[in-house]
């Protein structure tokens, strides 16, 4: 039977409790598989109990430990009860991985204020309350470490402007809850991803996308599911315990190439592809 070929020892996380938002789909899926691999009970959260459950029997299937936790993580109410119970189940919650979010395209000019507070509450209100609740209820005595999800917002996001304007508030609610919550032994980090072959991608025509987008970057090709997970799960790992603040790139350099000077075409970077469930292994 195939298994996750994480780069860390199978034993990093056993024993501990990791809360994962948008755990049925894509990134979040990729994220659960390689912590239930490396010993961690994943709880996976979202709002379609059908997608986290073919998940958690994915995960069950390959030997490791997932439940569920339908909840829709733009209602304060929801995930207080959310968080609650998993504390009731378990004691204690180790790590949080602030991974959902949508968003949809539209110009400023024809945004509705229903459409950007939807993907605000989504990307932004749904994170929130879910890093004060795993927080209160739990890491305030036990600590633990959030890594939060976000996106490069060095330059302007055109035609997803509710979404670049929730990343960037998510970033400094990172840093911000890096300093008030590090007396409690708590650490909070983000990643920010580029362009990634996803499921999402495959949907919306992953060759032509990746001919488009692939020139883009210095490495020369789209990232992988893999790639994010491992930086995820280093930041949830004891040997990040002294990053806290920080919000970690993950684009193959491409918010640092000039377009005066475009990247060289060429196929040397290496991939790393450890998800045997992935975008690209079925």
């Amino acid at each position: 039977m195939m298994s996750y070929r994480s780069i860390f020892r199978p034993d990093l996380f056993g024993g501990r409790v990791v809360l994962i938002t948008g755990g049925g789909s894509g990134l979040g899926r990729c994220v659960a598989h390689e912590l239930s691999s490396l010993g961690a009970t994943v709880v996976l959260v979202g709002r379609k109990r059908e997608r986290l459950a073919a998940v958690a029997a994915e995960i069950q299937a390959d030997g490791g430990t997932a439940e569920i936790a339908p909840c829709d993580i733009r209602e304060e109410e929801a995930v207080i009860n959310t968080v609650a119970g998993v504390v009731a189940r378990h004691g204690v919650i180790h790590g949080l991985v602030n991974n959902a979010g949508g968003q949809f395209q539209a110009p400023l000019e024809s945004l509705t204020q229903n459409g950007f507070e939807t993907v605000l509450r989504t990307n932004l209100v749904g994170g929130f309350l879910f890093a004060r609740e795993v927080f209160k209820a739990s890491m305030s005595q036990h600590g633990g470490a959030i890594v939060n999800m976000v996106a490069d917002v060095s330059r302007g996001t055109p035609s997803v402007a509710h979404s670049g304007a929730a990343r960037a508030a998510m970033i400094h609610l990172t840093r911000t809850a890096a300093v008030e919550w590090a007396s409690h032994g708590v650490r909070v980090n983000a990643v920010a991803p580029g362009f990634i072959n996803t499921e999402a991608l495959a949907r919306y025509g992953q060759q032509a996308l990746e001919a488009v987008l692939a020139p883009l970057v210095p490495l020369g090709r789209l990232g992988t599911e893999s790639e994010v997970s491992a930086a995820i799960c280093f930041l949830l790992s004891e040997g990040a315990a002294y990053i806290s603040g920080a919000t970690l790139q993950i684009d193959g350099a491409a918010p640092s190439a000039h377009p005066l000077f475009p990247p060289m075409p060429h196929d040397k970077s290496p991939i790393f592809n450890g998800f045997h469930r992935g975008a690209r292994n079925g």
